[in-house]
């Protein structure tokens, strides 16, 4: 039987979402919409099932199941939903967006952009279709093309601080250093207690903040009712800012304040995190042979501690004319996520039994989903520093991939983790102990990987790159099985898009004054204490 049709009538709006819908049913969508807002499925899903019953093809309906099925990780039920909707009103311009969130993370990337696309030629004078596009584009490494797109939705709606911020950022990510602190300068001037405009401007590292910086900050953290995350923000802000001023007392003050408030909203457990890695590392050290010990060359893992020097690494790497550098990839873990999801099991109680055909599997499915990467280089860089968690699991599932483990001075790269506001890691920075804890469990079991796999991983010293820079170049290269090229000590030149926070560093050339802890004294001895130094406060 064909599936009826709604009538659909434009002259109503552009998005006339509840045409056709009979009145009965409207109570239902709306329990449903706020069920799906609160995550309460169950409900959602009777509500739903209550307004289908009455208007079982009404797209407004599908599309609200759709999302339903994408909030329970559904991708396809999701994707299928979504294009019925669609069908029915193909100039349903939000049911385009909501498809493309379903088909990307459905791994339908370009379905997904295409989706987000036909939203914005529908709806081309509104600014969130173009901001979803840019937002998503800028997430996927196309960073010109979310300039265009995030442009594009500022023009449309130039106090949307959320287009400024993101507009900010992709500027920063391409060196238009002094463009992106333009932009960040326009949402303070709209909102001064903005705080991912204050963080914008701290990351650009190799500028420092002006004295009336630190006035602004230290006047806006006294303003009562500020949003928790705006206050962390501008406190990171403000410690970098008394630390470009050699205040360093003022700026551990404020940092040890921002991460205090940092630790209250994401507790970090070290204990507990040491028993899962130690979990992961024994489990993984009696996983099955590989099948095809090439699978993976393709690939080159930049592993870690953060703020030690991985994104430098990764800049001489993609200088090579044979390496796409591709920054912080999610893929290794929404590969094994999926694989989680499909046998219903977490990753530990699943991937000691699993076979070496099964990683082969989960390899290839690896290098599908990077397969972009690679579209006009053969090789490419993955540089997400957890990723050594994973180290053993990379010897099944991709053993020609090789891994490059990013080590700074203990002291030096720990401080630094204490001054930058991480996002997407685990929140283990925001006390010198835990750092210090997870410092040494990193450096215990890559340490146990290297001495065992040494064809596989290679330590790479930072400091060892500052003493002399063209010999380790030469290494790190014959590492990966690349000819030397001499544009890789020219790395600061590469044109490329670097999301970091090391974005402007790495545009410059080697600096041998990057040590700041000593400047500290005393008050770093938490940290000092924790890795085994001598303290100075004794």
């Amino acid at each position: 039987m064909p599936t009826p049709t709604v009538e659909h009538h434009p002259s109503r709006g552009a998005e006339p979402r509840l045409d056709g819908l009979a009145p009965a049913a409207l109570p239902h969508l709306q329990a449903a919409a706020h069920a799906i807002r609160d995550g309460a499925e169950a409900v959602a899903r009777q509500a739903l099932d209550a307004a289908l019953a009455l208007a079982p093809a009404h797209p407004e309906l599908l599309r609200m199941l759709g999302l339903l099925h994408a909030r329970a990780q559904r991708h396809a039920e999701a994707c299928a939903a979504l294009q019925q909707a669609v069908a029915q009103w193909p100039d349903y311009a939000l049911a385009h967006a909501d498809l493309g969130n379903a088909q990307l993370a459905a791994g339908e990337a370009d379905a997904a952009f295409a989706s987000w696309r036909r939203a914005c030629a529908l709806a081309p004078h509104a600014p969130m279709p173009w901001f979803n596009l840019g937002r998503n584009l800028q997430l996927h490494g196309d960073t010109a093309a979310a300039i265009e797109a995030l442009e594009q939705a500022h023009a449309l709606a130039p106090e949307f601080l959320p287009a400024l911020i993101l507009l900010g950022d992709a500027l920063v990510h391409t060196g238009r250093f002094d463009d992106a602190a333009a932009r960040y300068r326009a949402a303070l001037a709209l909102h001064p207690a903005c705080g991912d405009a204050w963080r914008g401007l701290a990351n650009i590292k190799t500028r420092p903040l002006p004295d009336a910086d630190r006035e602004r900050l230290t006047a806006a953290l006294r303003l009562p009712g500020l949003n928790p995350a705006d206050r962390i923000a501008m406190g990171f802000a403000l410690g970098k800012v008394c630390e470009d001023q050699q205040r360093y007392e003022q700026a551990f003050a404020a940092l040890d304040q921002a991460n205090a408030a940092l630790r209250q909203l994401h507790p970090w457990n070290a204990g507990a995190f040491r028993a899962h890695a130690d979990a992961l590392f024994a489990t993984s050290s009696g996983l099955p042979a590989a099948r095809d010990p090439t699978l993976g060359h393709e690939a080159i893992f930049i592993v870690g501690l953060p703020r030690s020097g991985s994104t430098l690494f990764e800049q001489i790497l993609a200088a090579h004319p044979e390496v796409e550098g591709a920054s912080e990839l999610p893929d290794l873990e929404q590969v094994l996520g999926e694989e989680s999801a499909r046998r219903r099991q977490p990753l530990l109680q699943w991937f000691a039994t699993a076979t070496g055909d099964e990683w082969q599997r989960l390899g290839r499915r690896y290098l599908e989903r990077t397969a972009r990467w690679r579209a006009h280089k053969p090789r490419h860089t993955d540089k997400l520093p957890s990723n050594w968690l994973l180290a053993g699991v990379l010897g099944a599932m991709l053993p020609g991939a090789r891994i490059v483990d990013a080590r700074r001075d203990a002291l030096e790269a720990g401080w630094s983790c204490y001054k930058q506001q991480f996002y997407r890691l685990p929140h283990f920075a925001c006390t010198l102990s835990d750092i210090a804890a997870y410092l040494r469990d990193y450096q215990r079991i890559m340490d146990a990987w290297q001495a065992a796999e040494p064809q596989r991983i290679r330590l790479q010293r930072y400091e060892a790159l500052l003493a002399e820079p063209e010999r380790e170049i030469r290494a790190l290269l014959a590492f990966c099985g690349l000819p030397f090229d001499p544009a890789c000590l020219a790395y600061h030149q590469a044109s490329r898009s670097v999301r970091t926070a090391s974005a402007a560093q790495v545009r410059q050339p080697l600096q041998r004054d990057t040590a700041r802890a000593e400047r500290y004294g005393a008050l770093l001895d938490p940290l000092r204490l924790g890795l085994g130094l001598p303290m100075l406060g004794r």
